[in-house]
């Protein structure tokens, strides 16, 4: 973290905990994502938070997986997670599950019971809810309340045995049904659901809620600085609550507002009906919000880190344009991402007046941004590919690239001029005829010819064919998430386009997944798994410029 800006907020308590001594002033966090999806950019915040925190203040971070609904939650989902947050670049003190408490969880429960805080409830979920009141008016308790301890320590030891069905009785604390809190309505706190969970397989049949597994993992753990998202914000009396009935370590819960970025959904549930419904190809298609995607589309873990950073940590939610963050990644692979030349749209061009059987090497800059990144060599001969929107038959003034009667010049290589063409029957221009200036080659022109335009291109004889995948935001409206209707009905149709044939210079038949380029004037480009020996796949991470924001200028 940058030490010039000032401190945050969280920053601020944490600073004066170590500073007073509270907890011996030993800096404990932990991140504890749900392992029933994969993470995405929001999450990321939350890593760069919890880690962030530990590294500044000499302390550490846990990794927990909050894995108390054995219905939802996966091993492919753990390891997933596990991967993302070595890839984003920290690393925890402990891998811990919430499973791992479960019987000092159920004793905490046990103790709730004997101290008459805890009760066995038959009622239906419908009338629980009625029992609870409303936010203006207090609940009235169900006709189980006051069961006795010893009822209720034979119920709950019976729920465990797998006696009841699933729903047939839950376990709910008892707090006070006149709380202006709804939480703090006698919440119930253990659910039966016979389901074959991820580690403890059939062991158990009864689960904590978040509410009771999350602060007594917190408090048997230390941690000594629970940071949450805004929405805890209600939970956290219940969370204190129980923590002080218990008499357990004090842990404190924090909240700081949850990531919300535009033309992005971050709701789990929508994520996963995207992959499940297949508007997107998986989990790491470069389109989602995940991770895994955003790693495939050709993010950096720096770019991340730096975008969290530059958004800072805030008390109120608000609103984060996602422009930011393909700012980070245009501003870090600007300095790092070599230049090459592919051609999306070809159009052949011949140079008539160069020999036909001469191949020159064109020496060519591997990136202008960092003086020690080399040079390589570039085929060039008389027959080309260039960009079919470099070239008009009729260009209008002001038009710097190739048209008959129109001199160009090729980058690193000769100047040239247009001088005719040739169209197929239905009016598409196949060929481009130009000559050259063979006095004007780049690094030793002494042409003095005044050429105000630079269009790239790839040898005909020496290209290589690669498959790009333009993809763009996968949302056309600003917020998808809060539109009327169904969410999935705001979906970019352009937020892909698969062009099966472009053409590459030859050095690019060596990168390897992951490698990522600049294309000269077109973006810049990763290489994704799905690439073979045969055929070279690029996925555009993102444009050179905000292309959006002239369309929004436009409406």
């Amino acid at each position: 973290m940058s030490e010039e800006r000032n401190l945050n907020f969280l920053e601020q308590i944490v600073e004066e905990d170590v500073t007073n001594g509270v907890n011996g002033g030993t800096v404990l966090t932990r991140f504890p994502p749900e392992p029933n999806g994969y993470l995405h950019i929001g999450h990321a915040k939350s890593i760069c938070l919890n880690f962030g925190l530990a590294q500044k203040y000499n302390g550490k971070t846990n990794l927990r997986f909050d894995d108390t609904n054995p219905v939802t939650e996966d091993t492919e989902y753990v390891d997933s997670i596990k991967a993302d947050i070595q890839w984003l670049g920290f690393e925890w003190a402990q891998e811990l599950y919430a499973s791992d408490y479960f019987e000092q969880i159920y004793n905490f429960a046990v103790q709730l019971i004997k101290n008459g805080l805890a009760y066995v409830d038959d009622s239906t979920p419908e009338e629980i809810a009625i029992s609870k009141g409303t936010p203006t008016e207090p609940g009235k308790g169900t006709p189980y309340r006051n069961r006795s301890i010893e009822e209720n320590l034979d119920l709950f030891a019976r729920m465990r045995k797998g006696e009841f069905k699933d729903g047939e009785k839950v376990l709910r604390a008892k707090v006070d049904l006149a709380s202006p809190n709804m939480h703090m309505r006698d919440p119930i706190i253990y659910r039966i659901k016979h389901a074959h969970h991820h580690r403890t397989g059939d062991s158990w049949c009864i689960y904590p809620m978040y509410d009771f597994a999350h602060g007594q993992s917190d408090s048997i753990e230390n941690v000594t600085h629970s940071v949450c998202t805004l929405e805890f914000i209600p939970h956290r009396p219940l969370y204190n609550w129980f923590i002080e009935q218990l008499a357990i370590f004090p842990s404190h819960q924090y909240e700081f507002a949850r990531l919300n970025l535009t033309y992005t959904v971050m709701s789990k549930r929508k994520l996963l009906q995207l992959v499940n419904e297949k508007y997107v190809t998986g989990w790491d298609d470069p389109r989602m919000p995940t991770i895994s995607g955003l790693r495939r589309r050709g993010y950096t873990a720096a770019s991340i880190r730096a975008f969290c950073e530059r958004i800072g940590v805030q008390k109120r939610d608000n609103m984060i344009d996602v422009s930011l963050l393909e700012f980070c990644i245009r501003e870090e692979l600007n300095k790092t991402a070599n230049r090459v030349m592919a051609v999306l749209d070809p159009v052949k061009l011949v140079i008539t007046n160069y020999p036909t059987d001469q191949v020159e090497e064109m020496t060519a800059e591997n990136n202008p941004e960092d003086p020690n990144s080399g040079t390589r060599t570039l085929p060039f001969s008389n027959t080309l590919y260039i960009e079919r929107e470099d070239f008009m038959e009729e260009p209008p003034k002001k038009f710097f690239r190739l048209g008959p009667g129109l001199v160009v010049r090729l980058k690193n290589a000769y100047i040239i001029k247009g001088e005719s063409f040739e169209k197929d029957a239905d009016g598409n221009i196949t060929t481009i005829y130009a000559t050259y200036f063979p006095e004007s080659k780049s690094g030793g022109d002494t042409t003095g010819l005044n050429v105000k335009g630079t269009i790239h291109w790839v040898s005909a004889a020496h290209a290589a064919t690669a498959e790009v995948r333009l993809y763009d935001r996968l949302f056309k409206v600003e917020d998808p998430g809060n539109e009327e209707g169904d969410f999935k009905s705001y979906i970019n149709p352009d937020s892909l386009q698969v062009i099966k044939n472009a053409y590459i210079e030859p050095s690019l038949l060596k990168a390897k997944p992951g490698d990522r380029f600049q294309f000269l004037r077109k973006g810049y480009f990763s290489v994704d798994v799905d690439s073979t020996v045969e055929k070279v796949v690029f996925n555009r991470t993102v444009t050179l410029k905000d292309t959006w924001a002239k369309e929004a200028k436009k409406g």
